[in-house]
């Protein structure tokens, strides 16, 4: 069996601002881009590795989904609590620092976790965890 991780999906609120970030803070590039307003679905990527891809879609879309459901999604991306991606770089203080030369919010600086691991984290517009971790 050889299966892949083709494509995983974070919600946006705001289509402009979530591309905004991916692109020009991480420097993604995009993939493709479909939809009009709020109900856009934006898949983006890593520069070089096409066959990983990340779809930025509007949050609770789907017409299965009852207004209580659509409220807690909203109220759990507002905490920040619905959605996350962990990526990794082989350079965390230079991908950091680009990222964070942007307006974004900081969650964590670069840190040595106590299970060997370094990180840092952002959010994205839509309150996403973008967690960054060093490839040793």
């Amino acid at each position: 069996m050889d299966i892949t991780i083709h494509t995983t999906a974070l919600p946006h609120d705001d289509p402009d601002a979530s591309l905004a970030f991916y692109r020009d803070a991480l420097g993604f590039e995009v993939r493709s881009d479909v939809g009009q307003g709020r109900m856009r679905w934006i898949t983006v990527g890593p520069p070089g590795q096409p066959g990983t891809s990340i779809l930025l879609a509007p949050p609770a879309a789907d017409p299965g989904i009852t207004e209580a459901e659509r409220r807690t999604i909203t109220e759990m991306m507002a905490k920040g609590t619905y959605g996350w991606i962990l990526l990794a770089t082989r350079d965390l203080d230079g991908t950091f620092e680009k990222v964070q030369a942007h307006d974004v919010e900081v969650v964590q600086e670069p840190t040595e976790q106590p299970y060997d691991i370094r990180d840092c984290a952002f959010r994205d517009p839509a309150g996403n965890l973008v967690r960054i971790q060093e490839l040793r």
